[in-house]
């Protein structure tokens, strides 16, 4: 059953994001899907610095993949906006970097969609009265655990 959200300001997306980073394991696939703006990367950003990087997060637009090495170990943030065909993918070697071992957090995986696992945790993010509203939805065994989490913690 998938949760919702409110995010009214910058300060609880940066809240939000870690909290579920205290959640997060190593081989999760999180996919993060809404229109520009809805705060994706901010959400990311967010993530990655809870889990131990010091410095700023890089929207990985035009690079396709940042690798953050982490206490929790590999860390994977792409971003697939500029995607042209989701066999690109495969070019950058897209196969290594979903081996069960590494947390892998995915802005517009619908750009990538045939190449892509199928995530443990889908996040939707979209512009909601001057905030953000996020909705939340497992699509495994270990997502749904994760979501049971953060419905817990309120």
């Amino acid at each position: 059953m998938p949760l919702t959200f409110e995010l009214p300001d910058a300060k609880a997306t940066r809240a939000f994001g870690q909290r579920l980073a205290g959640l997060l394991e190593p081989g999760l696939v999180v996919h993060l899907s809404g229109p520009l703006g809805a705060g994706k990367t901010s959400l990311c950003s967010a993530i990655i610095g809870a889990l131990g990087h010091p410095g700023p997060v890089k929207s990985p637009t035009y690079t396709l993949v940042e690798t953050y090495l982490l206490n929790l170990g590999n860390v994977y943030h792409f971003d697939l906006y500029r995607l042209a065909d989701p066999e690109e993918l495969e070019w950058i070697g897209g196969r290594d970097y979903f081996d069960g071992s590494s947390l892998c957090l995915i802005e517009w995986p619908e750009h990538g969609t045939g190449a892509l696992p199928r995530p443990d945790l889908a996040l939707e993010l979209s512009v909601a009265d001057g905030g953000r509203r996020l909705r939340a939805a497992a699509a495994s065994t270990r997502g749904r655990a994760l979501l049971e989490q953060l419905s817990e913690a309120g």
